[in-house]
């Protein structure tokens, strides 16, 4: 822990000399107020978040499917671009690494997203036929099928994807994780779409073949003890998932779109502060579902309460020393750097 605390010096140093300010769309040219919180949940909340899931995904243990396979492969796509996040919020949300890159980052997080609710999905749907209708698939269900699916599940995924990366996400200086105010209105069209393709009927499925598991399981007197408790157990990992990383960010992702077509309008509601900061807290815990995911087929491994509880030591380590006061100034750009310098200092750490 001293030599990873050693290496990462420069991470927490750099991180003491942020500032707290909220701002809101800069290109509202509304006559809403803006508002001033006590707590910068951007530029603090989001961060740590992002160097919590970067610690803990840079650690993936042995696979059991085709689907755990493309599971991985989804929360490994996002792993790359956090540090330019973290970087980014730090910064003061001014993003320096130009317009196609932001795009690249935001459809890796869409990719991640949306990737891991779709294999989640056909992890549930197969444990669900082999629990519940086990003599009918017997025999039929190959890694050939498996394979199959998974390339129609990145497919769909990437078609809803696609269109994001067409509107506009860098002004100011800013890289937005929608679009600026100018095309919110059509952003939110798309969004409810996606929200209903991507997260609704995919959700209603999941939790149907668990939910049908755990009463047959529940029911049956014969269920093995073990498999009992490991898919009753798998089903409230997946309750977790859903009610603490999804459910939020898609509600509140829209609610907060819906706010600055009012505001555009001219059209200020009480609500819309109290949106705006759920959803920021609600991006950090989405981000969350990639460090959470590898409990889906890793739950029945009894070394993974020690090294959860060596990682989160670790991330602990730099998030209490994240914000301390010093004396001196650093840039923006510097610290930015420098911090990027680090990231890659602990990727490349051996014993990660």
């Amino acid at each position: 822990d001293d030599m990873f605390c050693s290496e990462c010096y420069c991470f927490l140093h750099l991180a003491r000399h942020c500032r707290f300010k909220i701002e809101k769309d800069r290109m509202n040219q509304t006559s809403c107020a803006k508002f001033t919180l006590p707590i910068d949940y951007e530029h603090r909340f989001l961060p740590s978040v992002y160097i919590i899931v970067f610690i803990i995904g840079l650690v993936k243990l042995k696979i059991i499917s085709v689907f755990v396979l493309n599971l991985g492969v989804a929360d490994i796509l996002y792993l790359p671009v956090l540090p330019f996040l973290v970087v980014y919020y730090f910064m003061e949300s001014k993003w320096i690494f130009g317009d196609t890159f932001c795009k690249i980052t935001r459809f890796c997080f869409n990719l991640n997203l949306y990737g891991s609710i779709g294999f989640l999905t056909c992890i549930s749907v197969y444990r669900y036929l082999a629990i519940v209708h086990p003599i009918r698939v017997m025999g039929r269900i190959t890694a050939t099928h498996s394979v199959a699916v998974s390339v129609m599940v990145w497919f769909l995924v990437g078609v809803q994807s696609l269109p994001d990366m067409f509107f506009l996400k860098t002004k100011t200086r800013k890289c937005y994780h929608t679009t600026f105010t100018a095309y919110v209105e059509d952003y939110l069209k798309y969004s409810l779409g996606w929200t209903f393709t991507g997260f609704c009927i995919p959700s209603l499925i999941t939790l149907a073949c668990y939910g049908h598991i755990a009463v047959v399981l529940w029911t049956m007197k014969r269920t093995d003890k073990l498999q009992k408790k490991r898919s009753l157990k798998l089903l409230f990992i997946l309750i977790l998932l859903f009610s603490v990383c999804y459910i939020p960010h898609h509600v509140l992702k829209n609610l907060n779109l819906w706010s600055r077509v009012l505001s555009k309008r001219k059209i200020c509601h009480e609500w819309r502060d109290r949106v705006y900061i759920a959803h920021q807290i609600s991006r950090g815990l989405v981000c969350l579902n990639s460090a959470l995911n590898p409990l889906v087929y890793l739950h029945g491994n009894e070394e993974i309460p020690a090294q959860l509880r060596q990682l989160l030591q670790r991330a602990r380590q730099i998030i209490n020393h994240m914000f301390l006061s010093d004396s001196g100034s650093v840039t923006s750009q510097q610290r930015g750097s420098r911090l990027l310098s680090c990231f890659a200092v602990c990727l490349l750490k051996p014993e990660m």
